[in-house]
């Protein structure tokens, strides 16, 4: 039996979308590229790509409110950022977000364009996301976000290859908000946890120690979730993974290179 060739074609574009949607590479004729972690566990969760995959729509939330795990979230996509090369535009509800922060965590605020965009910010990351010259599109969004509008940010980072990145805000714990379906291909919850003691002898005093925090894998397309105690990251934007934390202490199982 032979099909006309107007519905041959037709079969083959839906393959190809098929394909895209299964594998989030932005299509087979796309080359896919990746932000390793550097460290094993992390990376082989993230398989078969090994890392976080550009051109997709990834989301990273807080464990909690802003107040207390926030920082840590932002900070955390910086670091991620901070791995690639070019600018970076971050669209913000409103005018709270601490450039030198991101610094530390290896994003230079001279990458970094802002845009202050009120409850417009869905409209200006999709927009940023039509501009290849950008290296990534972050939004600060604290409404709830609608299963067609996180699609139509995936499907627009897969059309120019521009990594797109959702950092979920709230201001209570377990907002249901957070765990409403999304086409994100990743999405992470950080948590803030209290620092190391940094001298062996003086296990009673915490907090100076290097940050930890509890980073959760909590939605892979195609793969499991996962849950890591690590090191925030440092200048270069590196996480260092623990192997857990007990007394007072932590035992460390590998480090970015």
């Amino acid at each position: 039996m032979f099909l006309p060739a107007t519905r041959t074609e037709t079969i083959a574009r839906l393959r190809d979308q098929i394909a895209r949607i299964t594998h989030g590479d932005g299509g087979a004729s796309r080359a896919v590229r990746t932000i390793p972690f550097g460290i094993p566990a992390l990376d082989q969760s993230l398989r078969p790509s090994g890392g976080l995959l550009l051109g997709c729509l990834h989301e990273v939330a807080g464990a909690g409110p802003d107040t207390e795990h926030g920082a840590a979230a932002a900070l955390f996509l910086g670091g991620v950022l901070a791995r690639l090369e070019g600018p970076v535009l971050w669209v913000v509800e409103r005018q709270d977000l601490f450039a030198p922060g991101l610094a530390c965590a290896g994003l230079h605020p001279a990458r970094l364009v802002f845009a202050e965009a009120g409850k417009d910010v869905l409209a200006a990351m999709e927009e940023g996301l039509a501009h290849s010259g950008l290296t990534a599109v972050v939004g600060e969004y604290a409404g709830r976000l609608s299963l067609v509008a996180s699609r139509r940010l995936q499907l627009a980072a897969e059309q120019s290859g521009v990594m797109a990145a959702l950092l979920r805000r709230s201001r209570i714990f377990n907002d249901p908000a957070l765990a409403a379906p999304s086409a994100a291909v990743t999405r992470w919850r950080i948590a803030a946890l209290p620092s190391d003691p940094p001298l062996p002898h003086a296990p009673a005093v915490p907090g100076l120690g290097r940050a930890l925090w509890r980073l959760e894998l909590t939605h892979r397309r195609g793969g499991e979730p996962g849950s890591w105690i690590v090191e925030a990251c440092d200048a270069t934007g590196r996480l260092a993974l623990v192997a857990g934390v007990a007394h007072g202490s932590a035992t460390e199982t590998g480090r970015a290179a």
